[in-house]
């Protein structure tokens, strides 16, 4: 791909590549815009069939995550990491400390936390190389919970929007991934009174967790999540589960999960389902709890679990306010975030124009 060409049209600012030989790390950090603050955004460990793959959704992941932090009112910018390889055998300690002296090169401008094969005592081992890296076990841990929670009250504004009440316990669900925030929303809508809850999963170990778990909630093949006539379509694993075959036999009115990325074209997906009149809870969104909830460790105070639990919450009207910016300029609603996401990101940038001291 033409890279540069590609950081101009989408206004990147950074894209650093790094290789540690003794321990065989392979990486990329992307920042794509600091005008909030510094960036803010996971690591994630994949095996990339090439580096041209994982460039991609490094750039990609970055530029939602600007987006991500703006929609949620948060004084940071968009940034993201990608490690190349499998993660059954390159995960050490030694492995993650070398990542985190990466880290500590950048200055400060990029701040990295969990994703996709990283966890908590990743980051406990990132820590001991640099201090810019949220969700370590002693401080705000385990992100999931946290985005499971927002993608509930975004559910609960859908419901709203599209049928008048947000009431859980009257609609049914699918859910798409149940390895961690996935598992969370279930809980989270069991306890609202959900009673038709259907789930896949393509990990042996997290389908039998579920049954063992949630004995109510039913299995169904992966083939099939997506044309099950439910009210919501919960999308919570990878990304770009909202394709030209799926928005063909899509029937839930209502697409709202904690997947990244989960439309596989933004503009011409976002459309195809504005189209069918099935209303889209953006996933940058929707799935900014666990970024509200971590960005309360930066605190001066320090990090407090009840007050990041009920900012998360906010995401409820958050995204009610993007579905009158989409009915206002005729758009699809990925394409009303992204407005939401700009106009405030100009906004600040233009009050930040001058120098203060404090």
């Amino acid at each position: 791909m033409k890279k540069f060409e590609y950081m101009e049209k989408h206004g990147y600012e950074q894209l650093v590549f790094f290789h540690d030989e003794s321990t065989g790390l392979k990486g990329i950090t992307c920042i794509h815009n600091t005008t909030l603050g510094p960036s803010l955004g996971g690591t994630r460990l994949w095996n990339y069939d090439d580096e041209e793959e994982a460039t991609l959704d490094v750039l990609r992941l970055a530029r939602g995550m600007t987006y991500k932090a703006a929609c949620a009112g948060l004084n940071l910018g968009g940034g993201k990491s990608v490690l190349i390889g499998d993660p059954e055998k390159v995960k050490s300690e030694a492995y993650f400390r070398a990542f985190g002296r990466y880290v500590q090169t950048l200055g400060g401008r990029y701040i990295t936390a969990p994703d996709v094969n990283t966890d908590v005592k990743a980051m406990k081992y990132i820590n001991m190389e640099t201090d810019h890296v949220v969700a370590i076990p002693e401080k705000s841990g385990n992100p999931s919970p946290a985005t499971a929670w927002g993608a509930f009250h975004g559910i609960r504004a859908s419901l709203k929007e599209k049928y008048g009440d947000n009431d859980i316990s009257k609609y049914s669900y699918a859910v798409q991934g149940a390895g961690q925030t996935g598992d969370y929303l279930i809980g989270y809508l069991l306890e609202a009174g959900a009673e038709k809850i259907y789930f896949t999963e393509i990990n042996e170990k997290h389908i039998e967790k579920i049954n063992d778990k949630y004995p109510s909630v039913e299995f169904v093949k992966p083939e099939s999540i997506c044309e099950l006539d439910v009210d919501v379509f919960a999308p919570c694993a990878l990304g770009a589960v909202i394709n030209d075959e799926t928005v063909e036999c899509l029937k839930a009115p209502i697409v709202a999960g904690t997947a990244n990325n989960v439309l596989e074209d933004e503009e011409k997906h976002g459309q195809a389902l504005k189209d069918k009149g099935i209303l889209y809870a953006p996933d940058f969104v929707i799935n900014a709890g666990g970024l509200i909830n971590v960005s309360h460790e930066l605190h001066p105070e320090g990090y407090n679990r009840e007050k990041a639990f009920n900012e998360i919450e906010s995401i409820h009207d958050r995204i009610l306010d993007i579905y009158k910016v989409a009915r206002d300029n005729d758009t699809h609603t990925q394409e009303a975030a992204k407005i939401f996401a700009r106009n405030r990101i100009e906004e600040i940038g233009r009050i930040q124009s001058n120098t203060i001291n404090r």
